[in-house]
């Protein structure tokens, strides 16, 4: 929705100027100046190209100390037809909007300097932006700590940076800035999470994280904790300095008779709540990086640093020459297991010697706390004994040297090929039987004196006959009717997806009455979620939209487009957003019958009037 607004305003700013891509191509700098900006959070800067459709080559060295990052872009020309007198004329307004994500590091007004932006290899300087960067409040109801595993490592080591967010207070919208996810001092991945509640969440520069919730106490207090991890990979040895990270949020400080007669009315959450800007900071970090040593860097070294251990199996163990052996690796030790590649089996001398091995690899997979590789190998010869040991070298931090360490080796039985003939296939003991040879000959009929007998077996099948014979009719008719039988239901019942979405679609909302009016068998602390997720749901399926994807302000956005109620689509974004904050916050008044009946009539008034 914060996107929408932002386009709505470019598009609705520049109405005024319906005429300047007459005049070429123009390209200037924005901010929206309605959105409060606070120290330690990211803004949306915008530049917009007016006459053009289509992004230019932009030089943002004069916004370096902001952090940009790219935000996305957006074409946003419209196209007017008038008919005036019977003639029809055609306008078109080419604009394209490149956004770009900063960072606020100070308070005060700043000016933002001009860029400079490549369009057709020809340049185009934008004007400067002033920006009123505001300090946010301080308090004790939120806290911040940012942890390494490590204070000191080697280049390449993994170091897991864990971020715990307390939260001891009811609060909105909030938003994370770690400048060291940013940072051209690390590489940075994603560790193994073993939570399997963790829910993706990502930063406002970009950054998708796994977060996992708690309720804790924490300094005394009753508290939520958010909490998620990223593995940090030095680039470099020496001091580096971890820039503080932190947080951001609107806390309720207190509460206001809300204007909304909806809500005063029916009181769906009680009084509006008014809400403060708040900022809590961790500590600065210092990570200590060396150098990796050169004396005594093994053969097959490849960067991997830290504690690893490795083992083999294999099976069957008793084979013919040339038949497969599925040979498994396994890697364990450490709890970052990423940067373990496939073991270079074709360099082992006595491997490669001894064994035949495929050149396409499966993907490994990660299991109990082990990367695992599968290969098949087979053996060259049965003079083979054992599969070899397989190395693994790695630079130990602990010992401060490098390590390799092997599997054991597999001790296997392999037997010669023996090369089948036809007489081996029929048997050792095979000597043809001329009674019975002569016995099929004469069709069986020697144990029979019967003449008859003979004519029958002389008999031969006719198609014919079998087209005209009754029984054989029903045989071959049954199963050709149920073919065209079913044939026929699938082309009748067949839907097409419009057909599928508009079914869906008009049983959107009968099935959120009925989901919601549910809900209320449903425990107190989970009609929150619930409430937000039938609500979304049903949009989703009304308006052919991704539920899950749904925000508060897209739900507001798909309303005010399909109805025109500006109201209707403001309570629909109150609702879910409260129900969304929920979950977040700390002693939160749980959803009853009433508020729930509230909804329903949400839905309801959604409904009627986007059929008229």
């Amino acid at each position: 929705m914060r996107a929408f607004l932002r386009y709505a305003m470019i598009i609705f700013g520049m109405a005024a100027l319906p005429g300047r891509a007459a005049y070429g191509i123009q390209v200037f700098a924005q901010v929206d100046p309605r959105t409060q900006i606070y120290v330690g959070e990211s803004f949306t800067y915008n530049l917009i190209i007016d006459g053009e459709n289509k992004p230019g080559e932009v030089d943002v060295t004069p916004l370096a100390k902001f952090n940009p990052r790219s935000a996305g872009n957006q074409d946003v020309s419209q196209t007017s037809i008038s008919i005036i007198n019977g003639k029809t004329t055609q306008k078109i307004i080419k604009r394209f909007v490149m956004s770009y994500q900063l960072s606020a590091t100070q308070a005060g007004t700043i000016q933002l300097p001009a860029v400079t932006v490549t369009i057709d290899a020809k340049q185009y300087r934008t004007n400067p932006v002033k920006v009123n960067i505001l300090q946010p409040g301080t308090t004790d109801k939120l806290d911040l700590e940012v942890t390494l595993s490590e204070q000191q490592c080697y280049v390449g080591q993994p170091v897991i940076m864990t971020v715990k967010f307390y939260v001891a207070a009811d609060i909105g919208d909030f938003q994370f800035n770690i400048p060291a996810f940013d940072s051209d001092a690390f590489y940075i991945e994603d560790p193994d999470v073993s939570d399997p509640q963790a829910r993706l969440y990502r930063l406002h520069s970009g950054i998708p994280v796994l977060v996992s919730q708690y309720r804790v106490t924490h300094k005394g207090s009753e508290s939520i904790l958010l909490s998620f991890s990223k593995v940090l990979l030095p680039k470099r040895s020496g001091e580096i300095a971890i820039e503080p990270a932190t947080v951001s949020a609107d806390v309720a400080v207190g509460r206001a008779r809300s204007r909304d007669s909806f809500f005063d009315d029916f009181g769906f959450f009680g009084t509006k709540k008014q809400y403060k800007r708040f900022m809590v900071t961790s500590k600065p970090l210092t990570l200590t990086v060396k150098s990796l040593p050169e004396e005594g860097k093994p053969a097959g070294f490849y960067g991997l640093v830290g504690r690893y251990t490795i083992s083999a199996s294999a099976t069957p163990t008793k084979v013919y020459a040339g038949d497969p052996i599925t040979f498994t690796i396994k890697v364990g030790g450490s709890k970052y297991l990423k940067p373990v590649e496939w073991p270079a089996l074709e360099e082992i001398a006595e491997l490669a010697a001894d064994f035949k091995i495929p050149s396409e690899k499966a993907s490994p997979t990660i299991e109990n706390a082990h990367k695992i590789f599968t290969q098949t190998i087979r053996a060259n010869n049965d003079k083979v004994a054992e599969i070899p040991p397989i190395p693994l070298a790695f630079f130990d931090p602990d010992k401060g040297r490098y390590v390799v360490v092997m599997t054991e080796p597999i001790k296997l039985e392999v037997a010669e090929t023996k090369t089948k003939t036809a007489a081996d296939a029929e048997g050792g003991d095979f000597a043809p039987v001329k009674k019975e040879v002569e016995a099929i000959k004469k069709r069986l009929c020697a144990n029979y004196e019967d003449p008859t007998v003979a004519l029958e077996t002389t008999r031969i099948f006719s198609p014919a006959t079998a087209m005209t014979s009754p029984a054989y009719a029903l045989l071959w008719s049954a199963p050709l009717a149920g073919l065209v039988l079913s044939a026929l239901i699938k082309i009748f019942t067949q839907a097409s997806p419009e057909k599928v979405a508009s079914k869906r679609s008009r049983r959107a909302y009968g099935k959120a009455v009925r989901q919601l009016k549910k809900s209320s068998s449903y425990e107190p602390q989970q009609r929150h979620e619930l409430l937000a997720s039938i609500m979304k749901q049903y949009l989703g399926e009304r308006f052919g939209r991704t539920a899950g994807s749904l925000t508060a302000d897209d739900c507001y956005e798909i309303i005010a487009t399909n109805t025109r109620d500006e109201q209707a689509a403001q309570k629909y974004r109150q609702t879910i957003a409260t129900c969304e904050a929920a979950r977040y916050a700390a002693g939160h008044a749980d959803v009853d019958a009433t508020q729930i009946q509230q909804a329903v009539r949400l839905v309801r008034t959604v409904e009627k009037k986007s059929k008229r």
